[in-house]
Protein backbone atom coordinates (compact mmCIF):
# COMPACT_ATOMS: atom_id res chain seq x y z
CA UNK A 1 0.00 0.00 0.00
CA UNK A 2 1.34 3.43 -0.90
CA UNK A 3 2.26 5.78 1.90
CA UNK A 4 0.42 9.13 2.32
CA UNK A 5 3.66 10.83 1.35
CA UNK A 6 3.79 8.92 -1.94
CA UNK A 7 0.15 9.78 -2.65
CA UNK A 8 0.90 13.45 -1.99
CA UNK A 9 3.77 13.31 -4.50
CA UNK A 10 1.41 11.85 -7.12
CA UNK A 11 -1.13 14.61 -6.50
CA UNK A 12 1.40 17.41 -6.91
CA UNK A 13 1.63 17.35 -10.76
CA UNK A 14 -2.18 17.59 -11.10
CA UNK A 15 -2.33 20.38 -8.56
CA UNK A 16 0.48 22.17 -10.32
CA UNK A 17 -1.34 21.89 -13.63
CA UNK A 18 -4.51 23.31 -12.14
CA UNK A 19 -2.56 26.18 -10.61
CA UNK A 20 -0.90 26.78 -13.96
CA UNK A 21 -4.29 26.79 -15.71
CA UNK A 22 -5.67 29.27 -13.18
CA UNK A 23 -2.69 31.58 -13.65
CA UNK A 24 -3.04 31.45 -17.46
CA UNK A 25 -6.73 32.26 -17.12
CA UNK A 26 -5.94 35.27 -14.94
CA UNK A 27 -3.28 36.43 -17.43
CA UNK A 28 -5.75 36.13 -20.31
CA UNK A 29 -8.42 38.05 -18.40
CA UNK A 30 -5.93 40.79 -17.56
CA UNK A 31 -5.02 41.05 -21.24
CA UNK A 32 -8.69 41.28 -22.26
CA UNK A 33 -9.22 44.07 -19.72
CA UNK A 34 -6.17 45.95 -21.02
CA UNK A 35 -7.48 45.56 -24.57
CA UNK A 36 -10.90 46.89 -23.55
CA UNK A 37 -9.38 49.90 -21.79
CA UNK A 38 -7.27 50.68 -24.85
CA UNK A 39 -10.35 50.68 -27.07
CA UNK A 40 -12.39 52.75 -24.62
CA UNK A 41 -9.67 55.40 -24.48
CA UNK A 42 -9.35 55.47 -28.25
CA UNK A 43 -5.74 54.32 -28.16
CA UNK A 44 -6.15 51.57 -30.75
CA UNK A 45 -7.73 48.17 -31.35
CA UNK A 46 -6.13 46.85 -28.17
CA UNK A 47 -4.78 43.61 -29.62
CA UNK A 48 -1.13 44.47 -29.07
CA UNK A 49 -1.40 45.76 -25.51
CA UNK A 50 -3.77 42.94 -24.54
CA UNK A 51 -1.40 40.30 -25.84
CA UNK A 52 1.60 41.97 -24.22
CA UNK A 53 -0.08 42.06 -20.82
CA UNK A 54 -1.01 38.38 -21.07
CA UNK A 55 2.50 37.33 -22.12
CA UNK A 56 4.12 39.47 -19.43
CA UNK A 57 2.10 37.64 -16.80
CA UNK A 58 2.38 34.19 -18.41
CA UNK A 59 5.11 33.64 -21.05
CA UNK A 60 3.58 30.21 -21.84
CA UNK A 61 0.15 31.68 -22.70
CA UNK A 62 0.54 31.38 -26.47
CA UNK A 63 1.30 27.66 -26.33
CA UNK A 64 -1.48 27.03 -23.85
CA UNK A 65 -4.08 29.00 -25.84
CA UNK A 66 -3.10 27.18 -29.05
CA UNK A 67 -3.30 23.72 -27.50
CA UNK A 68 -5.94 21.53 -29.14
CA UNK A 69 -6.48 23.84 -32.11
CA UNK A 70 -5.60 23.36 -35.77
CA UNK A 71 -3.34 26.33 -36.44
CA UNK A 72 -2.11 27.71 -39.77
CA UNK A 73 0.59 30.39 -39.81
CA UNK A 74 0.82 32.82 -42.74
CA UNK A 75 4.17 34.51 -43.34
CA UNK A 76 6.22 36.20 -46.04
CA UNK A 77 7.25 39.72 -46.99
CA UNK A 78 4.10 40.73 -48.86
CA UNK A 79 0.50 39.50 -48.82
CA UNK A 80 0.29 38.14 -45.27
CA UNK A 81 -2.76 40.12 -44.21
CA UNK A 82 -4.74 39.49 -47.39
CA UNK A 83 -3.89 35.78 -47.50
CA UNK A 84 -4.77 35.28 -43.83
CA UNK A 85 -8.16 36.94 -44.40
CA UNK A 86 -8.79 34.74 -47.44
CA UNK A 87 -7.82 31.62 -45.50
CA UNK A 88 -9.96 32.59 -42.51
CA UNK A 89 -12.93 32.98 -44.86
CA UNK A 90 -12.24 29.57 -46.39
CA UNK A 91 -11.88 27.79 -43.04
CA UNK A 92 -14.95 29.60 -41.77
CA UNK A 93 -17.03 27.30 -43.99
CA UNK A 94 -15.92 24.37 -41.79
CA UNK A 95 -16.00 25.86 -38.28
CA UNK A 96 -15.11 28.76 -36.04
CA UNK A 97 -11.81 30.52 -36.74
CA UNK A 98 -9.63 32.62 -34.42
CA UNK A 99 -7.73 35.16 -36.50
CA UNK A 100 -5.50 38.18 -35.81
CA UNK A 101 -7.51 40.13 -38.36
CA UNK A 102 -6.09 43.55 -37.44
CA UNK A 103 -2.63 42.52 -38.67
CA UNK A 104 -0.90 42.48 -35.26
CA UNK A 105 1.54 39.85 -36.46
CA UNK A 106 3.88 39.15 -33.57
CA UNK A 107 3.39 36.85 -30.57
CA UNK A 108 1.26 39.41 -28.73
CA UNK A 109 -1.16 39.66 -31.64
CA UNK A 110 -1.42 35.88 -31.84
CA UNK A 111 -2.19 35.67 -28.12
CA UNK A 112 -4.89 38.34 -28.43
CA UNK A 113 -6.54 36.52 -31.34
CA UNK A 114 -6.61 33.17 -29.56
CA UNK A 115 -7.82 34.75 -26.31
CA UNK A 116 -10.65 36.51 -28.11
CA UNK A 117 -12.20 33.23 -29.29
CA UNK A 118 -11.41 30.41 -26.91
CA UNK A 119 -13.82 27.97 -28.60
CA UNK A 120 -12.57 28.23 -32.20
CA UNK A 121 -11.38 24.93 -33.65
CA UNK A 122 -9.21 26.63 -36.26
CA UNK A 123 -6.72 29.48 -35.93
CA UNK A 124 -5.24 31.55 -38.74
CA UNK A 125 -2.29 33.59 -37.51
CA UNK A 126 -0.46 36.12 -39.65
CA UNK A 127 3.18 36.18 -38.50
CA UNK A 128 6.03 38.57 -39.24
CA UNK A 129 8.93 36.70 -40.84
CA UNK A 130 11.31 37.60 -38.02
CA UNK A 131 8.90 36.15 -35.44
CA UNK A 132 7.87 33.01 -37.32
CA UNK A 133 10.28 30.68 -35.51
CA UNK A 134 9.14 31.79 -32.05
CA UNK A 135 5.43 31.57 -32.83
CA UNK A 136 5.77 28.21 -34.61
CA UNK A 137 7.61 26.79 -31.61
CA UNK A 138 4.71 27.75 -29.36
CA UNK A 139 1.72 26.72 -31.51
CA UNK A 140 3.04 23.66 -33.43
CA UNK A 141 1.09 24.51 -36.60
CA UNK A 142 -0.60 22.07 -38.96
CA UNK A 143 0.62 24.22 -41.86
CA UNK A 144 2.72 27.28 -42.60
CA UNK A 145 2.03 29.37 -45.70
CA UNK A 146 5.26 30.90 -46.99
CA UNK A 147 4.36 33.47 -49.62
CA UNK A 148 7.55 35.25 -50.69
CA UNK A 149 10.80 36.65 -49.29
CA UNK A 150 12.27 39.95 -50.41
CA UNK A 151 13.87 43.12 -49.06
CA UNK A 152 11.84 44.91 -46.40
CA UNK A 153 12.81 47.19 -43.53
CA UNK A 154 16.53 46.75 -44.17
CA UNK A 155 17.54 48.39 -40.91
CA UNK A 156 15.44 45.86 -38.95
CA UNK A 157 15.14 42.76 -41.15
CA UNK A 158 18.75 42.62 -42.38
CA UNK A 159 19.69 40.74 -45.55
CA UNK A 160 16.99 38.56 -47.14
CA UNK A 161 19.04 35.37 -47.19
CA UNK A 162 19.72 35.67 -43.45
CA UNK A 163 15.98 35.88 -42.78
CA UNK A 164 15.37 32.93 -45.10
CA UNK A 165 18.04 30.86 -43.38
CA UNK A 166 16.50 31.47 -39.96
CA UNK A 167 13.05 30.46 -41.22
CA UNK A 168 14.49 27.32 -42.82
CA UNK A 169 16.07 26.29 -39.53
CA UNK A 170 12.72 26.78 -37.81
CA UNK A 171 10.91 24.66 -40.41
CA UNK A 172 13.38 21.81 -39.88
CA UNK A 173 12.24 21.63 -36.25
CA UNK A 174 8.62 20.94 -37.25
CA UNK A 175 8.58 17.72 -39.28
CA UNK A 176 4.80 17.29 -38.85
CA UNK A 177 4.06 20.72 -40.36
CA UNK A 178 3.22 21.07 -44.06
CA UNK A 179 4.82 24.12 -45.69
CA UNK A 180 2.57 25.60 -48.38
CA UNK A 181 5.26 27.29 -50.43
CA UNK A 182 5.56 29.51 -53.50
CA UNK A 183 7.43 27.48 -56.10
CA UNK A 184 8.14 30.58 -58.22
CA UNK A 185 10.31 32.26 -55.57
CA UNK A 186 13.79 30.67 -55.36
CA UNK A 187 14.34 32.09 -51.87
CA UNK A 188 11.12 30.45 -50.66
CA UNK A 189 11.99 27.14 -52.32
CA UNK A 190 15.40 27.03 -50.66
CA UNK A 191 13.83 27.92 -47.32
CA UNK A 192 10.84 25.55 -47.52
CA UNK A 193 13.02 22.65 -48.66
CA UNK A 194 14.55 22.57 -45.19
CA UNK A 195 11.18 21.38 -43.84
CA UNK A 196 10.01 17.78 -44.05
CA UNK A 197 6.78 18.24 -46.02
CA UNK A 198 5.99 20.77 -48.76
CA UNK A 199 2.92 21.59 -50.83
CA UNK A 200 4.16 23.59 -53.81
CA UNK A 201 1.98 26.33 -55.31
CA UNK A 202 2.68 28.45 -58.39
CA UNK A 203 1.36 31.99 -58.04
CA UNK A 204 3.00 33.34 -61.20
CA UNK A 205 6.26 35.18 -61.67
CA UNK A 206 6.42 38.46 -59.79
CA UNK A 207 9.25 40.42 -58.19
CA UNK A 208 12.65 38.91 -58.93
CA UNK A 209 14.87 41.70 -57.64
CA UNK A 210 16.19 39.56 -54.77
CA UNK A 211 16.62 36.22 -56.53
CA UNK A 212 18.83 36.73 -59.56
CA UNK A 213 21.38 34.50 -57.83
CA UNK A 214 20.90 31.16 -56.13
CA UNK A 215 20.20 31.47 -52.39
CA UNK A 216 21.98 28.17 -51.78
CA UNK A 217 25.30 28.69 -53.58
CA UNK A 218 25.36 32.23 -55.00
CA UNK A 219 25.61 31.26 -58.69
CA UNK A 220 23.50 33.06 -61.28
CA UNK A 221 20.15 31.35 -61.80
CA UNK A 222 19.15 30.12 -65.24
CA UNK A 223 15.60 31.44 -65.61
CA UNK A 224 13.32 31.12 -68.63
CA UNK A 225 9.65 31.94 -68.18
CA UNK A 226 8.37 30.11 -65.13
CA UNK A 227 11.33 27.73 -65.12
CA UNK A 228 14.41 28.43 -63.03
CA UNK A 229 17.33 26.20 -62.12
CA UNK A 230 20.83 26.42 -60.64
CA UNK A 231 23.88 24.30 -61.41
CA UNK A 232 24.03 23.34 -57.72
CA UNK A 233 20.77 21.41 -58.10
CA UNK A 234 18.30 23.86 -56.61
CA UNK A 235 15.43 24.05 -59.09
CA UNK A 236 11.79 25.06 -59.32
CA UNK A 237 9.64 22.22 -57.97
CA UNK A 238 6.61 21.04 -59.92
CA UNK A 239 3.58 22.75 -58.37
CA UNK A 240 0.61 20.75 -57.11
CA UNK A 241 -1.53 23.90 -57.35
CA UNK A 242 -1.22 26.91 -59.64
CA UNK A 243 -2.99 30.19 -60.27
CA UNK A 244 -4.08 30.49 -63.90
CA UNK A 245 -6.91 32.10 -65.83
CA UNK A 246 -8.86 33.23 -62.79
CA UNK A 247 -8.80 29.79 -61.21
CA UNK A 248 -6.91 27.43 -58.96
CA UNK A 249 -5.68 24.53 -61.07
CA UNK A 250 -4.53 21.15 -59.81
CA UNK A 251 -4.14 17.78 -61.53
CA UNK A 252 -7.70 16.62 -60.84
CA UNK A 253 -9.70 19.85 -60.88
CA UNK A 254 -9.99 23.51 -61.86
CA UNK A 255 -11.67 25.68 -59.23
CA UNK A 256 -12.86 29.09 -60.49
CA UNK A 257 -12.06 32.00 -58.17
CA UNK A 258 -13.88 35.32 -58.50
CA UNK A 259 -12.45 37.79 -56.02
CA UNK A 260 -13.91 41.04 -54.76
CA UNK A 261 -10.41 42.47 -54.32
CA UNK A 262 -8.27 43.49 -57.31
CA UNK A 263 -4.90 42.37 -58.62
CA UNK A 264 -3.27 39.37 -60.25
CA UNK A 265 -1.19 38.88 -57.11
CA UNK A 266 -4.35 38.44 -55.04
CA UNK A 267 -5.38 35.50 -57.21
CA UNK A 268 -2.03 33.96 -56.23
CA UNK A 269 -2.73 34.71 -52.56
CA UNK A 270 -6.14 33.07 -52.90
CA UNK A 271 -4.69 29.90 -54.42
CA UNK A 272 -2.16 29.68 -51.58
CA UNK A 273 -5.04 29.99 -49.11
CA UNK A 274 -7.11 27.40 -50.98
CA UNK A 275 -4.23 24.92 -50.97
CA UNK A 276 -3.75 25.39 -47.22
CA UNK A 277 -7.48 24.98 -46.58
CA UNK A 278 -7.42 21.70 -48.48
CA UNK A 279 -4.90 20.31 -45.99
CA UNK A 280 -7.49 20.85 -43.26
CA UNK A 281 -10.18 19.09 -45.30
CA UNK A 282 -12.13 22.11 -46.56
CA UNK A 283 -14.03 21.55 -49.82
CA UNK A 284 -12.32 23.80 -52.44
CA UNK A 285 -15.39 25.13 -54.30
CA UNK A 286 -17.11 26.15 -51.08
CA UNK A 287 -13.87 27.76 -49.85
CA UNK A 288 -13.44 29.66 -53.14
CA UNK A 289 -16.99 31.03 -52.88
CA UNK A 290 -16.37 32.26 -49.33
CA UNK A 291 -13.12 33.97 -50.35
CA UNK A 292 -14.93 35.73 -53.20
CA UNK A 293 -17.17 37.56 -50.72
CA UNK A 294 -14.24 39.64 -49.40
CA UNK A 295 -14.25 43.16 -50.83
CA UNK A 296 -11.68 44.83 -48.56
CA UNK A 297 -8.96 43.61 -46.22
CA UNK A 298 -8.10 45.62 -43.10
CA UNK A 299 -8.77 48.85 -44.98
CA UNK A 300 -6.93 47.90 -48.15
CA UNK A 301 -8.99 48.73 -51.27
CA UNK A 302 -11.51 50.74 -49.21
CA UNK A 303 -13.05 53.69 -51.04
CA UNK A 304 -13.46 56.79 -48.86
CA UNK A 305 -14.97 60.18 -49.72
CA UNK A 306 -13.11 63.17 -48.32
CA UNK A 307 -13.80 66.82 -49.20
CA UNK A 308 -14.58 66.33 -52.86
CA UNK A 309 -12.17 63.46 -53.41
CA UNK A 310 -12.98 59.77 -53.74
CA UNK A 311 -9.94 58.01 -52.26
CA UNK A 312 -9.10 54.41 -53.06
CA UNK A 313 -6.75 53.25 -50.29
CA UNK A 314 -3.84 51.01 -51.27
CA UNK A 315 -0.87 49.78 -49.24
CA UNK A 316 2.62 49.24 -50.67
CA UNK A 317 5.62 49.10 -48.35
CA UNK A 318 8.60 47.86 -50.40
CA UNK A 319 9.80 47.46 -54.01
CA UNK A 320 8.17 44.03 -54.45
CA UNK A 321 4.81 45.35 -53.28
CA UNK A 322 5.09 48.42 -55.47
CA UNK A 323 5.92 46.34 -58.56
CA UNK A 324 2.45 44.78 -58.26
CA UNK A 325 0.62 47.90 -57.08
CA UNK A 326 1.65 50.01 -60.07
CA UNK A 327 -0.43 47.71 -62.27
CA UNK A 328 -3.52 48.52 -60.19
CA UNK A 329 -3.26 52.29 -60.57
CA UNK A 330 -5.91 53.88 -62.76
CA UNK A 331 -4.55 56.39 -65.28
CA UNK A 332 -7.79 58.36 -64.96
CA UNK A 333 -7.19 58.94 -61.26
CA UNK A 334 -4.89 61.39 -59.56
CA UNK A 335 -2.19 59.83 -57.40
CA UNK A 336 -0.98 60.53 -53.88
CA UNK A 337 1.93 58.56 -52.43
CA UNK A 338 2.45 58.76 -48.66
CA UNK A 339 5.72 57.61 -47.08
CA UNK A 340 6.70 57.46 -43.41
CA UNK A 341 9.88 55.97 -41.96
CA UNK A 342 9.00 54.92 -38.44
CA UNK A 343 10.16 51.77 -36.68
CA UNK A 344 7.38 49.63 -38.18
CA UNK A 345 8.25 50.89 -41.69
CA UNK A 346 12.03 50.75 -41.38
CA UNK A 347 13.95 53.99 -40.99
CA UNK A 348 15.86 53.49 -44.23
CA UNK A 349 14.06 54.93 -47.29
CA UNK A 350 16.68 53.85 -49.84
CA UNK A 351 14.20 51.21 -51.05
CA UNK A 352 12.36 53.99 -52.91
CA UNK A 353 15.10 53.90 -55.54
CA UNK A 354 14.13 50.32 -56.45
CA UNK A 355 10.47 51.22 -57.04
CA UNK A 356 9.78 51.55 -60.80
CA UNK A 357 8.15 54.98 -60.62
CA UNK A 358 9.32 55.53 -64.21
CA UNK A 359 6.38 53.35 -65.28
CA UNK A 360 3.85 55.94 -64.09
CA UNK A 361 2.00 57.68 -66.89
CA UNK A 362 1.25 61.43 -66.66
CA UNK A 363 -1.38 62.38 -64.06
CA UNK A 364 -1.56 64.81 -61.12
CA UNK A 365 0.77 63.46 -58.39
CA UNK A 366 1.42 64.53 -54.78
CA UNK A 367 4.27 63.19 -52.63
CA UNK A 368 3.25 63.25 -48.97
CA UNK A 369 4.04 61.89 -45.53
CA UNK A 370 6.83 62.37 -43.05
CA UNK A 371 9.40 61.53 -45.74
CA UNK A 372 7.74 63.45 -48.55
CA UNK A 373 11.03 65.15 -49.39
CA UNK A 374 12.83 61.82 -49.90
CA UNK A 375 9.98 60.62 -52.10
CA UNK A 376 9.97 63.89 -54.01
CA UNK A 377 13.66 63.52 -54.90
CA UNK A 378 13.00 59.98 -56.19
CA UNK A 379 10.05 61.13 -58.29
CA UNK A 380 12.14 63.99 -59.71
CA UNK A 381 14.80 61.54 -60.87
CA UNK A 382 12.04 59.45 -62.44
CA UNK A 383 10.93 62.65 -64.25
CA UNK A 384 7.47 62.50 -62.67
CA UNK A 385 5.88 65.94 -62.31
CA UNK A 386 4.57 66.25 -58.76
CA UNK A 387 3.88 68.50 -55.81
CA UNK A 388 4.96 67.88 -52.22
CA UNK A 389 3.06 68.19 -48.94
CA UNK A 390 4.03 66.61 -45.64
CA UNK A 391 0.39 66.39 -44.45
CA UNK A 392 -1.47 64.07 -46.84
CA UNK A 393 -4.97 65.32 -46.04
CA UNK A 394 -3.88 68.92 -46.55
CA UNK A 395 -2.04 67.81 -49.69
CA UNK A 396 -5.27 66.61 -51.26
CA UNK A 397 -6.11 70.25 -51.95
CA UNK A 398 -3.25 70.20 -54.48
CA UNK A 399 -5.12 67.59 -56.53
CA UNK A 400 -8.19 68.27 -58.68
CA UNK A 401 -11.54 67.11 -57.24
CA UNK A 402 -12.48 63.56 -58.16
CA UNK A 403 -10.98 60.11 -57.91
CA UNK A 404 -7.59 59.56 -56.28
CA UNK A 405 -5.45 56.45 -55.84
CA UNK A 406 -3.81 56.92 -52.45
CA UNK A 407 -0.86 54.57 -51.89
CA UNK A 408 0.80 54.56 -48.47
CA UNK A 409 3.35 52.47 -46.65
CA UNK A 410 2.56 50.74 -43.37
CA UNK A 411 2.36 53.40 -40.64
CA UNK A 412 1.22 56.08 -43.10
CA UNK A 413 -1.66 53.84 -44.20
CA UNK A 414 -2.92 53.17 -40.69
CA UNK A 415 -2.39 56.78 -39.63
CA UNK A 416 -4.53 57.94 -42.54
CA UNK A 417 -7.31 55.46 -41.77
CA UNK A 418 -7.47 56.69 -38.17
CA UNK A 419 -7.61 60.34 -39.24
CA UNK A 420 -10.33 59.70 -41.83
CA UNK A 421 -12.34 57.72 -39.30
CA UNK A 422 -11.94 60.44 -36.66
CA UNK A 423 -13.34 63.01 -39.09
CA UNK A 424 -16.33 60.79 -39.84
CA UNK A 425 -15.47 60.33 -43.49
CA UNK A 426 -15.68 56.54 -43.72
Amino acid sequence: MSSPKALDRRRVPGAARRARDRWTELAVRAGLVASWVSRRLGLGAGSIIGGRVTLALDPTALARLASGRRVVLVSGTNGKTTTSHLLAAALGTAGRVAHNATGSNMADGAVAALAHDREAEFAVIEVDELHLAKVAEAVDPVAIILLNLSRDQLDRGTEVRAVASAIGAALSRHPQTTVVANTDDPMVVWTASQGADQLWVSVGNGWSGDTSTCPRCGRALDATGERWVCACGLTRPVPAWRAAGGAAVRADATIPITLGIPGRFNLGNAVMALAAASILGVEPCRAAHAMGELEAVAGRYDVVTYRGHELRLLLAKNPAGWSETIGLLDEARSLMVVINAREADGRDTSWLWDVPFEQLTPRPVVAAGERAADLGVRLSYAEIDHQTASDPLAGLSLLPPGKVDLVANYTAFHQLRRRLAAEGQR
